[in-house]
């Protein structure tokens, strides 16, 4: 019988060349403290603080946590409406511990590979094939992100604007708007080459989430709207489909190594400590906004829960700005990535030279952002954005390349007692990933979205007597509409 293979078998430094680049030079993922660190190895001042200030138990939960709530949560109520709300609450809670267990498998791999990243990590463990697979991801992942935060921008400003001038006006047209944002801010804040300063919008990220539960929940208890048909049946069809979109709201895998090796302990024990923390406060909060915005709007529930919101609601309007700032400042930060991704891609082949050119770097920027301009003009279903990023990318980063790394890694047979539960979570992986694409290609609800207000929006933006204070007033027009 063929002995297993040992931790030594992949870490030995002549059978893995291309690890040995890849730790010398990182390939760049969508996570913005990577960015930092990445930054930082080349000289930056961000990573020298950061060496100086070592955070405890406490402060490393709170960074996965806001790894975790990102802009994402915002889809957690329409992943209720897809799985049906008891039983996307059961996924909620499934999801979340599987992410706690594969961070804590990532920390568990590296330590049995000797690295520290997870580009080396995988490398070390299913070689080219994965670090290639890993590549494709990290490059996917963000650039459908970036399609998801134009359509965002999409949806939320120009509801703001039919509220202040009319819907007739240029910029209530989505079309222009996610065409002048990108030209006049996202594209200029993309052509940096080194964006570490954009990493402190993660304050504004935490602050807005507190803004729209709040707002979420006093329009729970202001807004009645008459439930849609089968709203509350147990469970859907297209429950796949809410897999994929809470796995993209939980992916924080990327930074998980860095978190970790900037702990004043970085041990497993504390670790475990750090994730069960913060997938405890992720899981409360996703909680909170999933079942507050899909009781609120029930089968009308839409991919952006803002776009439910009347554009006359103007506390919803507060929300809807404040969100619109913080995509414009995070898209950046997600164009760097892929750009960054591209870049390694294309030096490792030897197709060009590093450093990189200003010409090069034009050039993969405007191709990056004029694609995803392209693309975000062809849909405005958030829902079926995150849907196919949270399938094609989030699935795999949380589920499958933990778990198969570890069961490569981990000495004993591939089936030892200690390997199912990974064997297990790969496989759960595997499947959703088979019928989650299935199931977008066949759900004819996949394909429609609303682009204009819903039903119980047209006789309350229609009449000329709801005043922005006149809640009470504003109430009735929501409930009478239906």
């Amino acid at each position: 019988m063929a002995e297993s293979p040992t931790e030594k078998t992949h870490i030995a430094s002549n059978e893995l060349p291309i690890l040995n680049s890849i730790q010398m030079t990182p390939v760049a993922t969508h996570d913005t403290a990577q960015l930092v660190e990445k930054g930082a190895e080349a000289g930056g001042e961000d990573l020298a603080k950061g060496q100086e200030d070592r955070s405890g138990i406490p402060g490393a939960s709170f960074n996965v946590a806001n790894s975790i709530l990102g802009s994402g949560i915002i889809g957690l109520p329409y992943a209720m409406k897809k799985a049906g709300l008891p039983f996307g609450i059961l996924l909620l809670m499934l999801i979340a511990g599987v992410t706690d267990y594969s961070l804590l498998l990532l920390i568990r791999g590296g330590e049995l590979s000797g690295t520290d990243t997870y580009q080396g990590l995988v490398q070390a463990a299913l070689g080219s094939p994965g670090f290639y697979f890993l590549s494709f991801i990290q490059f996917a992942y963000p650039f459908v992100a970036m399609v998801g935060y134009n359509v965002i921008i999409g949806d939320t400003l120009t509801k703001v604007f039919e509220r202040i001038l009319s819907a007739d006006h240029v910029l209530a047209n989505r079309y222009f708007i996610i065409s002048i944002i990108t030209v006049l801010i996202s594209l200029p804040f993309s052509l940096y080459r080194n964006v570490s300063k954009l990493v402190k919008v993660a304050v504004v990220s935490i602050a807005l989430l507190g803004v729209l539960i709040v707002i979420i929940y006093i329009r729970v208890g202001t807004l009645h709207i008459p439930d849609t048909e089968g709203a509350w049946n147990f469970a859907n069809f297209q429950f796949t489909e809410s897999i994929g979109i809470i796995t993209f709201a939980y992916i924080c895998h990327h930074n998980s190594f860095l978190v970790y090796t900037s702990m004043e302990t970085p041990t497993p024990h504390s670790w475990s400590k750090v994730t069960h923390i913060a997938v405890l406060l992720a899981t409360i909060l996703s909680c909170l906004v999933g079942i507050g915005g899909y009781v609120t709007f029930t089968g009308y529930t839409q991919g952006d829960v803002l776009q439910n919101y009347c554009h006359v609601d103007d506390l919803a309007n507060v929300a809807r700005v404040v969100f619109a700032v913080t995509i414009v400042c995070t898209y950046p930060l997600e164009c760097f990535v892929c750009r960054e991704v591209l870049e390694n891609f294309i030096v490792h082949h030897g197709w060009a030279s590093s450093p990189q050119p200003m010409t090069r770097h034009l050039i993969l920027t405007l191709v990056l952002v004029g694609l995803t301009l392209g693309l975000s003009m062809s849909t405005s279903c958030l829902g079926i954005v995150l849907s196919i990023n949270g399938i094609i990318a989030a699935v795999p980063l949380v589920f499958i390349l933990p778990t198969l790394c570890y069961i490569r890694l981990k000495e004993g047979h591939w089936y030892s007692r200690e390997k199912i539960p990974s064997i297990l979570i790969c496989g759960f992986g595997f499947l959703v990933c088979i019928f989650g694409i299935v199931t977008i290609c066949i759900d004819p609800s996949s394909s429609r979205c609303h682009s204009k207000d819903l039903d119980y929006c047209v006789a309350l933006n229609m009449s000329s007597e709801v005043q922005p204070t006149g809640m009470s007033v504003m109430t009735e027009m929501y409930a009478t509409a239906t």
